[in-house]
């Protein structure tokens, strides 16, 4: 309940996607936090007929930038209020989407992806001993898994807090994340049975800010 409640609270926290990006489309995808940075969805490798799962899909805007490939496009939330969103926005997108938490999706789905992805998403809040295995399982041989997210602050590893604030008058509701440098995150997904996993930092764009973002990929 207490999860729910922050994610609903970030979701009203959270800026709408613009209208459109710096080069003029609809849809795009982004992995990083700052906008028109980085690589795209062909870190994903998917197109016309792939079934592609997004955990921890928002507000849907890479989930919609998905379908624009001709992919199956199937994205859970925990928020009520970001799914409202994302179906409000992307009315006509063809998105399939869930509200529901991440293990309780993959132990109860009998679908298969041919890519599973999350940016800022349930993989960064969700123990990777209890996530991975059920990832692994939903993917077909050879699919990717592929999520990003802030790097580890030096020394702090593994199940940290994580805070999202409310009001000046509310206490700020806490919820788990799972931090890991990039060659532990390689080994993590090895011992899962994952293959070719990379993890790497990407740069911030050039500018005051100096926080790039953690990318890993990995095949099933």
């Amino acid at each position: 309940m207490t999860e729910t409640k922050a994610w609903d609270t970030y979701s009203k926290r959270k800026p709408e996607r613009r209208a459109t990006n710096a080069a003029g489309e609809t849809t795009w995808f982004n992995w990083t936090q700052y906008p028109d940075h980085g690589p795209g969805a062909e870190v994903l490798g998917v197109g016309p007929g792939s079934a592609v799962l997004e955990l921890g899909c928002g507000k849907g805007g890479n989930l919609a930038h998905i379908t624009t490939l001709g992919a199956r496009a199937v994205g859970f939330d925990m928020s009520l209020a970001q799914i409202k969103a994302a179906d409000a926005r992307w009315t006509d997108a063809g998105m399939v989407l869930h509200r529901t938490e991440a293990t309780r999706f993959l132990e109860d789905s009998g679908e298969y992806f041919d890519a599973v992805f999350s940016v800022f998403g349930a993989v960064w809040f969700t123990d990777p001993e209890v996530l991975l295995p059920l990832i692994r399982k939903r993917l077909r041989p050879g699919g990717v898994l592929a999520f990003s997210h802030r790097p580890a602050i030096e020394g702090c590893y593994g199940c940290q807090a994580s805070y999202i604030n409310r009001s000046e008058d509310e206490d700020p509701l806490v919820v788990k994340r799972w931090d890991y440098e990039p060659e532990r995150w390689e080994k993590i997904l090895a011992e899962q049975g994952f293959t070719t996993a990379s993890a790497k930092v990407l740069p911030a764009p050039p500018g005051p800010r100096k926080v790039g973002t953690l990318l890993v990929r990995a095949h099933a």
